[in-house]
């Protein structure tokens, strides 16, 4: 099944059951929202699952483009990416955990042809703030012979230190060659697909909670992860939406696995940054993308300084854009990227200098630090790259 395929069985499941488009969002959160980038599905609905009602009613679902920075240092591995594409679904104060489960196991084993066989659940087994286990969630995955695993604080979701919060149930399948074995806490091969989350409550900056006005249903299921099961692989960088820019850096710059893999993600992922209208700085959303593209450029240039995102071809930029509706002019936002390629030459070019300077008087301090980012625009991590080059 390609991305568009996934996508219209997923709705198409949802609407059977009486659920409306809930309209995306774009990945900068409306002003006066603390978080700097839309980073989940829910992120959105957080006023309607606070109990304001909503326009399209108590059943949403949709496709929303997400952004984590907690992943960067992840991203790298085969199933980590800084951008992707969440598939979400929401109860507003209607149905319960035991439906929704359900209505979730039909969609994987009819809609998407996975084997009950290979499915693994873990529910909520009780917290340290009191919070009793999921024997709901539980008993739901029991009676449709799923195996299940009690855990912990893993079983607790939130979207930050305050804000709704609950127990949730997620969802594995076995990527293994053979039968399975183990658990998803004891093997990794179990690979995490979709997470079911009751929102029961709202955590203070005190740390206490109180139930919301009602108990709603998140569930949220990332794009990408859910293509690469289906088509039977353990890499998201094999799959529709990566494969176009893994080729095009492959093909043009002698890249392999991890560098490859960062570089690809990277790039695209400041695409689609781009594609919701921010700009690179050096504070903010700004300093996230800033960032995103000298990670790459720094892996690109480690053994060619020469090489340049001119090389890439409009095609992938267009490709990325479509996936991910963003309706922008691919020339002005490549036009973008390569002066900030250009502005972060000429801060190397001077950065070599100074850091060699401050270096010259012994290990750098805090201070040096400071000076260095504030008076001349480094980043500390900029500043230990340069170390670590001239080491």
């Amino acid at each position: 099944m390609t991305p568009d395929d996934i996508t219209r069985t997923f709705l198409d499941h949802y609407h059977r059951h009486g659920h409306q488009d809930a309209p995306e969002s774009s990945l900068v959160p409306p002003p006066g929202d603390p978080v700097l980038f839309t980073t989940s599905g829910m992120h959105p609905l957080t006023p309607y699952l606070l109990g304001r009602p909503h326009p399209g009613g108590r059943r949403l679902a949709n496709v929303q483009r997400c952004l984590r920075t907690t992943d960067l240092d992840e991203v790298g591995d085969s199933t980590h990416l800084t951008v992707f594409q969440m598939l979400g679904s929401w109860s507003l104060g209607d149905y319960d955990i035991a439906t929704s489960l359900r209505w979730g196991f039909g969609l994987l084993t009819d809609g998407f042809g996975i084997p009950a066989g290979r499915l693994h659940a873990t529910v909520f087994g009780g917290g340290g703030d009191g919070e009793g286990p999921d024997d709901t969630a539980r008993d739901t995955w029991t009676g449709l012979g799923v195996p299940v695993e009690a855990l912990g604080e893993d079983n607790w979701w939130s979207n930050g230190p305050t804000g709704p919060c609950g127990p949730d149930s997620e969802i594995f399948v076995w990527t293994g060659d053979g039968p399975p074995t183990g658990t998803p806490s004891t093997d990794a091969r179990w690979v995490e697909v979709w997470n079911h989350v009751q929102m029961r409550y709202h955590r203070h900056p005190d740390g206490r909670l109180t139930p919301l006005p009602h108990s709603s249903i998140d569930t949220g299921m990332g794009l990408e992860r859910l293509e690469m099961v289906l088509r039977g692989d353990r890499s998201v960088f094999t799959g529709d939406g990566l494969r176009p820019w893994v080729d095009a850096v492959g093909e043009r710059w002698d890249l392999r696995g991890a560098d490859l893999r960062v570089v690809s993600d990277h790039l695209r992922s400041a695409v689609v940054v781009l594609g919701d209208g921010v700009r690179p700085g050096n504070t903010g959303r700004g300093y996230v993308l800033r960032r995103l593209l000298r990670r790459a450029l720094t892996v690109l240039w480690r053994d060619d300084p020469a090489r340049t995102l001119n090389d890439l071809p409009p095609q992938v930029y267009g490709d990325t854009l479509r996936r991910f509706r963003q309706p922008v002019d691919v020339g002005s936002l490549h036009a973008t990227l390569v002066d900030e390629e250009r502005r972060f030459r000429g801060l190397l070019r001077r950065g070599r200098s100074l850091v060699d300077r401050v270096r010259a008087r012994g290990p750098l301090t805090e201070r040096d630090y400071h000076w260095l980012h504030d008076t001349h625009g480094l980043p500390r991590d900029l500043v230990d790259g340069l170390l670590a080059e001239a080491s």
